[in-house]
């Protein structure tokens, strides 16, 4: 999970925040094309007890990457989170 700049999100007729990036590898024929699944959540809260409360899925896909983005990619998380955050004009910033 990354942190993000925060960004607006119409969730369920209201205007609410995401910062934070989840992503995942769904698919991966490991020699022209991946698929990452993505999770756009709200920032964590504390509940009543001052637990940490993971933040709300806001928004979700699939990004896919091929050609010679694939060719380039070094296989690494990090590279694979910043494809994702640059297909979706994410700014990650953690």
């Amino acid at each position: 999970m990354k942190q993000i700049q925060p960004v607006s999100v119409w969730y369920n007729g209201e205007e609410k925040q995401a910062g934070k990036l989840l992503a995942s590898s769904v698919a991966d024929d490991l020699a022209t094309v991946a698929t990452f699944y993505y999770q756009l959540l709200e920032g964590d809260s504390q509940d009543a007890d001052g637990n940490v409360v993971s933040g709300q899925s806001l928004a979700a896909g699939n990004v896919s990457m091929s050609g010679q983005d694939y060719l380039d990619w070094n296989g690494s998380n990090d590279d694979a989170y910043s494809y994702v955050a640059g297909k979706l004009n994410l700014t990650i910033i953690g």
